[in-house]
């Protein structure tokens, strides 16, 4: 589509629909149905996107989509690296390139626009039903519907100006007339709002619910403070971002969105949120009070595709994308700090991108498996709600679980490998927190290499030389390639 704007979720549609990674489903129900589809779908190999039409109870064309980041294709899309790379080979081409969107995002500042597909429907804050669109039930002990799991919500620095972007879970509220905003305390966005209500006693907001899933990449990691998502999507895209000022609040949508409103928080506008089934793989909390936004204005454009990204017990639907973008950033970050020899970070989808991670090194002094250890679990990558950190030598893989398991197994002393780190930053999304303690959590340090002092002389490892089981594999190929009872 010529026509669509930058950052336009159609044009990302049309992309992976012309590579055969996209599936339209007609007349699932949005109680449970879409959310227990999506559920199977994400453990299909590879897992397709779904496209959600014909939903019940709505007319054709209201449509839902799920599984946007969820294969080595459709990520290295959205992140502009190719569309034709294998997990590595989205891990490799990422690696350095935070940074370096990091250090051009303000070359990039975000185009004001008058004109966008969005504005064909606009409806005043008094009249706004959020629930004239499909949003789903997405889990059977949801507390309700909703709407933001793929969102993209814009907040400001009050003093400086600098817009921020975040994803977070949104449950519809009031009948569809509000929506409560779950933000995670201590991130860029909750850091705006509360320096807005310390200044004026309420805070703007914008939010977008269908978009290019580059802006949910980017909305549900860790870009550096000070930098603007907005900024830093224009330098992953070459070309600054079109947004529409919301003549409300003044902070920026992107012009690409498929539906938006903005409005303004204040800290006496509560209503009771959750639980909701989170990234962790359990129902996080009880229902309780949280900001809820004071719709000014909605605006939708024909037809309009609600982004899905519904969390759960991994593989969820985002997994997988935070698994390579958390592997690559904490393994640039660790380069960035000048210590040497880190070969490779992974951040395990089972825990959700952030609860494990395996970092391989080539050990060069003493104490420096214990050194890599610190760091990685302190990176601003990986500092929240990490729990476990282990550093194998360069001679096993971090991202194949059995290689890290086999190398924790074998070459750690429990009395001496493992530490603990107390009172770091934890969430109470955490299924062992305690409701109404503070939000900490620990994390241990696993030091799963060989004892430096003992490199030369441990037990060589029992596995064949790789190159020779290359030429083996080659060799007798008609008896490897064999499938068991196939003769």
């Amino acid at each position: 589509m010529t026509d669509e704007p930058l950052l336009s979720l159609r044009t990302h549609l049309d992309a992976i629909a012309g590579y055969g990674e996209l599936r339209d489903v007609k007349g699932a129900d949005w109680d449970l149905e879409l959310g227990g589809i999506a559920e199977l779908s994400y453990r299909m190999d590879p897992p397709p996107a779904l496209l959600f039409d014909d939903i019940k109870g709505y007319a054709s064309g209201k449509r839902v989509l799920t599984g946007s980041t969820g294969s080595p294709r459709r990520l290295g899309r959205t992140l502009r690296l190719g569309e034709d790379l294998d997990s590595v080979g989205v891990v490799d081409a990422l690696r350095g390139k935070p940074s370096q969107w990091s250090a051009t995002a303000r070359d990039f500042p975000v185009l004001p626009v008058t004109e966008a597909p969005l504005l064909a429907n606009s409806v005043p804050g008094s009249e706004v039903n959020l629930l004239d669109f499909p949003v789903p039930r997405w889990h059977a002990d949801d507390g309700g519907r909703f709407i933001g799991t793929g969102c993209f919500v814009v907040t400001s620095n009050p003093e400086t100006g600098v817009h921020n972007g975040g994803c977070y879970r949104m449950e519809v509220q009031d009948d569809g007339r509000g929506v409560t905003v779950a933000m995670v305390p201590g991130k860029h966005g909750d850091q705006n709002v509360r320096a807005w209500f310390e200044k004026e006693g309420r805070a703007p907001v914008t939010v977008s619910f269908g978009h290019d899933p580059l802006l949910l990449v980017l909305g549900g990691t860790e870009v550096p403070g000070g930098v603007s998502e907005l900024e830093y999507a224009g330098a992953v895209l070459g070309s600054r971002v079109p947004v529409v000022l919301g003549p409300d609040t003044g902070l920026p949508i992107p012009a690409g969105s498929e539906i938006a409103i903005e409005g303004w928080l204040r800290p006496d506008h509560q209503r009771d949120e959750g639980p909701f089934g989170e990234w962790t793989g359990y129902y996080s909390g009880k229902r309780r009070p949280n900001l809820a936004i004071d719709i000014t204005r909605m605006y939708y454009r024909d037809n309009p595709i609600l982004l899905g990204a519904p969390p759960g017990k991994p593989p969820h639907d985002y997994s997988y994308m935070r698994t390579v973008m958390k592997s690559a950033m904490i393994h640039d970050e660790l380069a960035a700090t000048g210590v040497p020899g880190v070969v490779k970070a992974w951040a395990h989808e089972s825990g959700g991108g952030r609860l494990f991670i395996a970092v391989s090194l080539q050990q060069r002094y003493p104490g420096h498996a214990r050194q890599v250890a610190y760091l990685a679990a302190q990176c601003p990558a990986a500092a929240y709600m990490n729990r476990y950190v282990v550093v194998v030598d360069d001679d096993v893989d971090p991202a194949d679980p059995d290689e890290v398991i086999w190398a924790m197994s074998t070459r750690t002393d429990p009395s001496r490998d493992i530490e603990v780190m107390k009172q770091t930053w934890g969430s109470k999304l955490d299924p062992l927190y305690v409701d109404g303690s503070p939000a900490y959590n620990s994390r241990a340090i696993i030091d799963a290499c060989r004892p430096f002092e003992r490199l030369a002389t441990f037990p060589k490892v029992a596995s064949s030389d790789p190159a020779f089981l290359a030429t083996l594999a080659d060799k007798w190929r008609d008896v490897l390639d064999q499938k068991p009872g196939n003769s």
